[in-house]
């Protein structure tokens, strides 16, 4: 299945225990987030994310629980990012963990891809269930 949809996500700074060295500038945030469409849920998850001197040069990686409803089916996984930038180039993999569905979405698996414009985000999510 391939659905599409909205979300909005709301980021909050948090403590962390790495001392950025050499100009990095290393960070550690909360992270909201509630989707609109045929994913109708909200997540709250942790990013850290590491800003490099060079412009346009970063890396994320987060850890999202996800819990809703999705094209009807009640329950939750987990949503896994792993994003790099390349002198402004990005790289994004966004992937369900791995037997992390519970309730009516146990054995879910896929992929997401998140796209903005105009400051308004939004997911494409193809995903699987048994």
């Amino acid at each position: 299945m391939k659905i599409t949809g909205k979300f909005t996500v709301k980021l909050n700074p948090l403590d962390f225990y790495a001392e950025a060295k050499a100009g990095l500038n290393l960070g550690r945030m909360s992270m909201d987030k509630t989707f609109h469409g045929e994913l109708n849920a909200t997540s709250q998850g942790e990013m850290l994310s590491a800003m490099t001197t060079t412009k346009g040069s970063a890396g994320y990686v987060a850890i999202e629980q996800v819990v809703g409803t999705l094209s009807g089916k009640k329950g939750g996984f987990v949503l896994q990012h792993f994003g790099t930038m390349d002198k402004g180039k990005d790289r994004l993999i966004l992937e369900v963990t791995p037997d992390s569905g519970f309730d009516e979405l146990t054995g879910i698996s896929g992929t997401m891809e998140i796209n903005i414009e105009d400051g308004q985000h939004y997911y494409v999510f193809d995903y699987e269930l048994p």
